[in-house]
C-alpha cells in the first residue's frame, strides 16, 4: 500500500468524527466514556491524531495500531476497577502504571501504553467531553538496562550462517538490516527508484518522513542485482512461475512483493531456521549493523546517521556499552 493509499484510507477512517457539528461531537464522546465502548473511543482517538496529531494523516499504520492497542487496555483497565473515564480519581492513573509494572511490563512498554491514555485523554478534550489531563503527572522508573543487553544484535557468525541458507529474497533483505541497517519498516517500503547501484548508495525514507543516503556494501549491492534480476520490472519470476514463489501484492517498481512485517518475519525465519540461529527479530539485524560500525569507526553521530536516529543521545543510549566497549580496547597499550 503506497503512501498515498495509507493517508486516504485514515482520512476516510476518521471523516464521521471530524464532520460532526461541535455539540454533536462532545455528546458522542461523553456517551462512549460513560459507557466505555473502547471502538467508539479508539476510534475517536485515531480520529483526534489525524486531525491534530503531530503527523497528521501522515502518522504511522503501526504508531496508530499501538495506540488502538493501549486503548483498548486502558479502558478494560477502568472497566475491571471502576473507574470513571472522565473523572478519574487523583491516585488513578498511577494505580495503572503500578498494574502494568506488576504484569511483568518493562517501563519502555509501560510508557508505549501511557502514551496510548494520553492520547485517549488529549482527544475527550479535543472533543470538549473533559478538561482532565490525568496522566500528566504520572511516574514512571526509568529503565537502566541499555537496548543491546536486553536484545542484543545478531552476531557475525550468526549472520553468516543465516546467509548459507537464504534464498536470494530472503538474502536481499537480510543485508539490508544487516549491512545497511534498516528499519524492517523501510526496507519493505523500498522501491528500485531509491537504489543507485552504480554508486553503492541507497535512498531510505525513515521515521518522520526524513530522508537519508545509505552507502551500500559490496555484498549488499550483489545481493540486489541477483534479486533485481529475478523480481524486478520485467524480472524472470514475473514471466515463470515455477520456481514456487506467491505472486506479488505489491507494484513491480516496489522492490519487495509484500509490505507488511509479519509476511517478512514469516518468510525470514526459515533460513534462521535452518541455519541453527534463533531469531530475535530484525531490529537485532540492525543492531548488528550500528555495532559494527561504531566499532570500527568509534563515532556516534556517524552511527546516527546511517541508523537515521532523531539525535545522537538516541545512539549514546542504545549503544553505551559498545562505545566503552572501544575506549578500553584502545587504552589497553596506555
Amino acid at each position: 500500500m503506497t503512501l498515498a493509499q495509507v493517508t486516504s484510507d485514515l482520512l476516510t477512517q476518521t471523516t464521521t468524527w471530524i464532520n460532526l457539528h461541535d455539540d454533536e461531537l462532545k455528546r458522542r464522546a461523553t456517551l462512549a466514556a460513560r459507557d466505555k465502548d473502547a471502538a467508539a473511543l479508539t476510534d475517536l482517538s485515531v480520529a483526534y491524531l489525524a486531525h491534530l496529531g503531530g503527523s497528521g494523516v501522515l502518522t504511522s499504520p503501526k504508531t496508530i495500531e499501538a495506540y488502538r492497542i493501549g486503548i483498548r487496555q486502558y479502558v478494560a483497565h477502568t472497566q475491571a476497577h471502576a473507574i470513571g473515564i472522565l473523572r478519574p480519581s487523583r491516585h488513578a492513573p498511577q494505580h495503572y502504571v503500578s498494574s502494568l509494572l506488576a504484569q511483568g511490563r518493562k517501563p519502555a512498554s509501560v510508557q508505549l501504553k501511557i502514551a496510548a491514555a494520553r492520547c485517549l485523554y488529549r482527544a475527550l478534550r479535543w472533543a470538549g467531553a473533559t478538561e482532565a489531563d490525568p496522566f500528566k503527572d504520572v511516574r514512571i522508573p526509568k529503565d537502566h538496562t541499555t537496548g543491546l543487553e536486553k536484545r542484543p544484535p545478531y552476531t557475525e557468525q550468526d549472520i553468516e550462517r543465516v546467509l548459507e541458507h537464504a534464498s536470494p529474497h530472503d538474502r536481499f533483505l537480510l543485508l539490508l538490516t544487516a549491512h545497511a541497517g534498516l528499519r524492517i519498516a523501510e526496507a519493505l517500503a523500498l522501491t528500485w527508484a531509491d537504489f543507485d547501484l552504480e554508486r553503492r548508495r541507497l535512498r531510505v525514507t525513515g521515521k518522520g518522513r526524513k530522508s537519508r543516503t545509505v552507502p551500500m556494501s559490496a555484498r549488499l549491492v550483489e545481493a540486489a542485482t541477483q534479486y533485481r534480476v529475478l523480481y524486478g520490472p520485467g524480472g524472470e519470476a514475473h514471466q515463470n512461475d515455477e520456481n514456487g514463489q506467491r505472486r506479488r501484492t505489491t507494484p513491480h517498481l516496489q522492490a519487495f512483493r509484500y509490505r507488511t512485517v509479519q509476511n517478512a518475519v514469516h518468510a525470514m525465519k526459515t533460513p534462521f531456521a535452518q541455519a541453527g540461529v534463533p531469531w530475535r527479530g530484525f531490529h537485532a539485524a540492525r543492531k548488528h549493523a550500528g555495532t559494527k560500525l561504531l566499532k570500527r569507526t568509534g563515532d556516534l553521530a556517524t552511527v546516527a546517521a546511517f541508523l537515521g536516529h532523531s539525535s545522537v543521545d538516541t545512539t549514546r543510549n542504545s549503544y553505551a556499552a559498545v562505545a566503552s566497549d572501544a575506549a578500553s580496547d584502545e587504552m589497553t597499550d596506555w
